[in-house]
């Protein structure tokens, strides 16, 4: 996959296994998991088994979350992007992009999942030519319930999982179709 989306201060491109150590240091952290089923990785392997199936889904789909590098630095501060969920059920739905992110805590609050919420919907809209952009984020996560609704997402419903966590359902048609 030869995509790489740039903005003022991040560099957005997709997964490469070198990017396994960086990944894990942010999923094993019981704070970044806070809002994600409170599920850190134990190992790197699963870090290496998750890189390998966003790859795949680059050569299903052509999209799929992507590293997000600091341009001043070079560091990965987590990831980013939309995929096509098409694995499962979420709130009822499946066949849906999605839009998401997941940053490493020394990264939150800086702006960057809003720097890079701002390059995705552009890319999924203009150039995806997407015609509905899904999310789903935790209930109490108002960090990122907060970056959706600034961006455009509407709220649509919230929801309990099957594993009894709330969860809000967001949705943004594309304003340029």
């Amino acid at each position: 996959m030869n995509l790489i989306i740039e903005t003022p201060r991040l560099i957005l491109r997709p997964f490469e296994k070198s990017d396994a150590e960086e990944l894990f240091d942010m999923d094993k952290n019981p704070n970044v998991h806070k809002y994600l089923w409170l599920k850190p990785v134990e190992s790197i392997d699963e870090v290496y088994a998750s890189i390998e199936m966003v790859q795949k889904q680059y050569e299903e789909r052509g999209i799929g979350r992507f590293s997000t590098i600091l341009k001043e630095t070079g560091e990965l501060i987590g990831w980013t992007g939309i995929k096509f969920v098409n694995d499962h059920v979420e709130n009822g739905n499946t066949n849906f992009y999605d839009y998401g992110y997941r940053l490493n805590e020394k990264f939150w609050n800086k702006g960057f999942a809003s720097e890079a919420t701002k390059a995705w919907f552009d890319h999924g809209f203009n150039e995806m030519k997407i015609e509905t952009m899904h999310a789903y984020t935790h209930a109490e996560n108002g960090a990122s319930n907060h970056v959706l609704e600034k961006y455009g997402m509407q709220f649509m419903e919230e929801y309990t999982a099957e594993d009894g966590i709330n969860w809000k359902w967001w949705q943004m048609k594309n304003p340029f179709l």
